[in-house]
């Protein structure tokens, strides 16, 4: 049976992970920091078919401990402090858990053994203020947020203990995917949690930033796979993982309320809080490299991705109303 250990598994991408790797027949180690906010919601449904050990990428002792102890063939590193707009407040923390974090555990993995297979989780916002369209894995980095700053050194670290060491260590450049889990605090979870509760009567306005903002929108259970794929191939590289898709996030508005048969521009209003200090407006990714390599295409539309958050927070919030009745 092999073994895989997944950093941010009570994440988004980390929980479709594990469920996915549990049906692909692994056993799963799955990292948690000792905290009393620590949440298993994600994980409800598997949380007794894995692991959860406590470390912290902040910490090279918890992480080498773990990998000696366990010996996982591969390695999924998911944890980050991934919301930008946090990474402007707390540039510092962001770039020791989303930038060094990547450093601790590659060397852990160099000194306990280098025959694990790493996958870095690498974003799109590291194209940022873009120097060509679509972006590709040559497309030269130009990050516009300390994430993404943060994200580059993730990246050119594994780059290095791939080229130095002879790890198999993998990052999948991933462009923005999204689901039913996905944070509220994230726009297109704001936007369909938002229009449940305005369907709902729990609320009449969705207050939002940047309309204009074009992004390659995905559904994580499809960028999960591509993650697999990613270390199943005999030789290590980098793979942009996106729909070559681009929707605007006043398109993103349109098709929830529409969905929910509301008119989007009744009730969404802009503020200028919720603008970043430096905007990315443009990411659209080619991921014809996942294609040709990893045989890897996507399998649910922009509308369908949408369309099924709007349903899921519809079911969850009702069910919220008749528990408080």
């Amino acid at each position: 049976m092999p073994k895989a250990f997944i950093t941010g598994i009570t994440g988004q991408d980390g929980s479709y992970l594990a469920e996915f790797l549990l049906d692909q027949g692994y056993e799963i180690i799955g990292l948690v920091r000792r905290s009393s906010t620590v949440n298993f919601e994600r994980i409800g449904a598997i949380q007794d078919r894995i692991t959860l050990v406590s470390g912290d990428l902040l910490d090279q002792t918890s992480l080498t401990q773990i990998l000696e102890q366990y010996r996982p063939d591969e390695v999924y590193n998911l944890a980050a402090q991934s919301f930008v707009p946090t990474s402007w407040q707390q540039p510092v923390f962001t770039g020791e858990v989303t930038a060094l974090g990547v450093t601790r555990l590659l060397d852990s993995i160099r000194t306990i053994d280098s025959g694990i297979r790493f996958y870095q989780a690498s974003s799109s916002e590291m194209f940022g203020k873009v120097r060509e369209v679509p972006q590709k894995e040559t497309t030269p980095f130009y990050p516009r947020s300390p994430y993404g700053v943060a994200k580059v050194y993730g990246h050119w670290i594994t780059v290095n203990y791939r080229e130095s060491y002879g790890l198999h260590a993998t990052s999948g450049i991933l462009f923005n995917h999204e689901s039913p889990r996905r944070g509220l605090e994230f726009v297109t979870r704001k936007v369909t949690d938002g229009v449940a509760r305005i369907k709902l009567g729990l609320q009449d306005r969705l207050v939002m930033g940047n309309l204009d903002s074009r992004r390659d929108w995905g559904y994580a259970k499809d960028y999960v796979r591509a993650m697999w794929m990613m270390l199943q191939q005999d030789e290590a590289s980098d793979y942009v993982i996106a729909t070559g898709e681009t929707h605007s996030v006043e398109e993103l508005c349109r098709v929830a309320f529409e969905h929910a048969d509301l008119d989007w521009k009744a009730h969404v209003v802009q503020d200028q809080r919720f603008m970043r200090p430096a905007e990315v407006d443009l990411l659209v990714g080619d991921a014809s490299k996942a294609g040709q390599i990893l045989g890897w295409e996507p399998k649910y539309t922009f509308q369908q991705l949408i369309e099924m958050m709007v349903d899921a927070d519809m079911k969850r919030l009702q069910k919220e109303i008749k528990n408080n009745e």
